[in-house]
């Protein structure tokens, strides 16, 4: 324990600080969490959701894996939505990758990692569906960052397919799936243009954004 002492001693600080600045944020906090947003992002240690968002903890509920892939046998994601949706009830599902993102850049150039390649795979299968896109574009810098938005979209996609969505839009339930990037450079968060608020918009949505990455990247 030793070896993580600063961290403790950050906590007792922090926990200090709110306390004085807000007496009953924790007696709040402790009774219930009722968050709007459900955040589906990477692991990358320098993509705090709360952070970059302004929000504080109980406003955003959290799940991160390596380059914010969705996968429909990824249980663990899935539990995750399915806890947002149907007992939290979260009104907006975000999907934010950032560039930079080590993950999308081992998939593009198809490094081989070990295990994690597993995962990687659904990144490259993003990768050749576009190949002639990034193929065109001038650089490894411009393949690598146009390829982070590429995921993000696709894994929009992916989300709007689970049947958590599915269901919870069949029922009535408001619900609308983002798609969002991050600078690591600017600390900036950009939406993709791809908020799908129903099935019956799902293909025209998904189709005009990656219409417009195209249109955008392929004129660069």
């Amino acid at each position: 324990m030793d070896h993580l002492k600063p961290l403790f001693e950050n906590n007792e600080r922090w926990a200090a600080d709110t306390a004085r600045a807000d007496p009953t944020f924790f007696a709040r906090l402790s009774h219930l969490q009722s968050p709007q947003y459900l955040w589906i992002g990477c692991s990358d240690s320098r993509v705090p959701a709360n952070q970059i968002t302004g929000l504080q903890p109980g406003e955003v509920f959290v799940h991160r894996n390596v380059a914010n892939v969705v996968v429909h046998t990824d249980f663990n994601c899935l539990s995750v939505m399915q806890y947002a949706v149907e007992v939290l009830r979260t009104r907006h599902l975000i999907v934010c990758g950032h560039y930079g993102c080590g993950g999308v850049r081992a998939a593009l150039a198809g490094q081989q990692l070990g295990l994690i390649d597993n995962w990687l795979r659904h990144i490259q299968d993003v990768r050749d569906r576009h190949a002639e896109l990034l193929a065109a574009l001038p650089d490894d810098q411009a393949r690598w960052d146009c390829l982070c938005e590429l995921n993000v979209i696709a894994q929009v996609r992916n989300v709007v397919n689970t049947t958590i969505v599915r269901d919870a839009w069949s029922r009535g339930q408001e619900l609308v799936v983002h798609g969002w990037i991050y600078g690591l450079k600017d600390g900036r968060l950009k939406d993709l243009d791809v908020a799908i608020a129903g099935a019956q918009e799902k293909d025209a949505v998904h189709g005009a954004a990656t219409a417009a990455l195209h249109r955008r990247w392929g004129g660069s």
